[in-house]
């Protein structure tokens, strides 16, 4: 029976298949792209599957979801910006798709740098929240005393922009591996789509407390103090 490989294995696979040099950044890159997609994925599925979603969300903790929402999605920009920033910044060294055009095979030079500069303009929007609005606080913007509006962001360009980003991964992994990943098919378990049942689950049961007090045919439990 064959089993999963560890990410060390997986490592080493890559490695073996693509030399040092591109399979260590190769691997490093699609273990940031899939923990992003995963992220995104995370986010999509509390707020942008349907209106019911967010209602249960709204009747559970508004304020903390709202700071969940909020953080997840500047995060997402960051992360976007992070894995398609230039090949060094202040004179360090970045891991970032756009390392990868120097590291590959000459017969894919060409290919590589054209998706880098696809994913790179798809991005470009995220570098703009991040510049002005998420690592630094741009005092025009701020003021709101005539500051250039901040580039467009909804989930759309999202989307498009981690599309980009998998399609020079997996041009790199077909070449080297024929194969690609579908990397918005990776999800874990016990994450948001839980967490809506187990909201869902206690809202009812609190409707049906409430109720049973209202009519005084409550149980002990239903007045217990409970040490959260």
């Amino acid at each position: 029976m064959s089993r999963n490989k560890t990410a060390e294995e997986l490592k080493q696979h890559h490695i073996q298949i693509m030399g040092e040099k591109i399979g260590s950044h190769y691997h490093a890159l699609w273990n940031e792209l899939a923990q992003l997609y995963s992220k995104w994925d995370e986010y999509v599925e509390l707020f942008g599957t349907k209106p019911s979603r967010l209602e249960l969300l709204n009747s559970s903790a508004p304020l903390f979801f709202r700071t969940v929402q909020d953080s997840l999605w500047e995060s997402t920009l960051i992360h976007i910006t992070r894995i398609t920033d230039p090949v060094k910044s202040c004179g360090k060294d970045n891991l970032s798709i756009t390392r990868l055009e120097c590291l590959v095979d000459v017969e894919i030079k060409g290919i590589i740098s054209e998706k880098i500069n696809i994913a790179v303009k798809k991005s470009n929007f995220c570098r703009d929240w991040r510049n002005r609005r998420i690592a630094h606080n741009d005092l025009s913007l701020a003021l709101d005393s005539g500051a250039v509006p901040l580039e467009p962001a909804s989930r759309a360009s999202i989307k498009d922009a981690l599309q980009s980003i998998a399609s020079v991964l997996n041009t790199v992994e077909e070449h080297y591996m024929n194969s690609t990943t579908e990397f918005n098919v990776i999800k874990g378990f016990y994450g948001a789509e839980a967490l809506l049942y187990v909201l869902d689950d206690g809202l009812t049961a609190s409707k049906e407390r409430k109720k049973r007090i209202a009519a005084r045919t409550y149980t002990p439990d239903d007045l217990k103090h409970r040490d959260l």
